[in-house]
């Protein structure tokens, strides 16, 4: 009955996640808008951030609990999760031609920010200086998508939406809601998984990498799910893409801050979660830079190498 309790209660905090998350982004990007923000600033900022808000709040939540596992776990796990099967899946179905510029920067961030935090944190920790070196990562990253949409954009501000005290009261009550709804969705999830860990009688770090993960990344695979059936694959990777270098760089580098300026990480992040979240990610890059295209074996290579991941994992 406890188990069943638990499992309902961690499903309940996932529901809240993604819909408080999706309350909390459309009212933060029409504030935005009716600030009269320039276009580029919204897109590069908002919307790069929106699909990792429930990864950064359940690790951060997590660390806060000294659920240190947890929350490793959660952020490495979710990128593993994004690479070796959501990604995997759309190139299955859809791959697709691109051009090496298009995803070069982004793609050799995201294989660089896993391998800092790799040989960061072979010491068993990610102390407050090696934080400050991943954030910079993030700051590059930011940089990028601000560049790289102004080149795009004119910088003219957006146009803003016509704003009345009925419409500004309901976009404040969703983000305000949104927000409780993730707060609140990040601890049962956070609290309902150690139960359910200990209950199963495996470790917080499994939990994590798993049910925690999968539930996290819902964001992206919704729009994965919604690129495939719209045919439009450069959304999906786009969206991955950029969703794993946040969960990488900022993610521990706070949770670290939090914890005290060291976060400590554990045997099995370090010879498994790590290791194969570089792999996965180097296995999404490296032959598509080098034959300008996703293929569908690159998919089928990936979800091979996250089934391994999760049965190392789980035996």
């Amino acid at each position: 009955m406890e188990t069943l309790l638990a499992a309902f209660l961690f499903l309940v905090g996932v529901g809240l996640i993604v819909k408080g998350g999706d309350l909390f982004v459309d009212a933060a990007a029409w504030m935005a808008e009716a600030s009269g923000l320039p276009k580029f600033l919204i897109g590069a900022t908002i919307v790069s951030l929106a699909t990792t808000l429930p990864e950064v709040i359940v690790s951060v939540m997590a660390a806060a609990q000294r659920s240190t596992e947890m929350a490793i776990g959660n952020a490495v796990g979710s990128v593993t999760v994004n690479t070796g099967l959501i990604l995997a899946v759309s190139l299955v179905f859809m791959p697709c031609a691109v051009r090496r510029g298009q995803i070069a920067f982004k793609g050799c961030l995201m294989v660089v920010s896993a391998l800092a935090l790799l040989l960061l944190t072979r010491d068993g920790a990610l102390s407050l200086p090696e934080s400050f070196l991943v954030l910079a990562l993030f700051a590059a990253f930011l940089t990028e998508n601000i560049l790289q949409a102004r080149r795009g954009d004119d910088g003219a501000p957006a146009e803003r939406p016509k704003v009345d005290r009925r419409l500004l009261r309901r976009q404040i009550l969703k983000f305000l809601f949104g927000t409780a709804m993730l707060v609140v969705g990040s601890r049962l999830l956070v609290d309902n998984g150690t139960i359910l860990a200990k209950l199963l009688g495996v470790s917080e770090r499994v939990i994590a990498v798993t049910m925690v993960a999968v539930g996290t990344s819902l964001p992206e695979l919704v729009t994965a799910v919604t690129a495939i059936v719209k045919k439009q694959s450069s959304l999906s990777v786009g969206n991955i893409l950029g969703a794993n270098i946040i969960d990488i760089t900022i993610i521990l580098p706070l949770c670290a801050m939090i914890s005290g300026g060291s976060l400590p990480v554990g045997a099995g992040s370090a010879a498994l979660d790590l290791p194969f979240c570089l792999g996965e990610t180097v296995l999404a890059v490296a032959p598509t830079l080098i034959l300008k295209r996703f293929t569908r074996i690159q998919g089928i290579a990936m979800i091979a190498l996250y089934g391994v991941y999760l049965f190392l994992t789980v035996a």
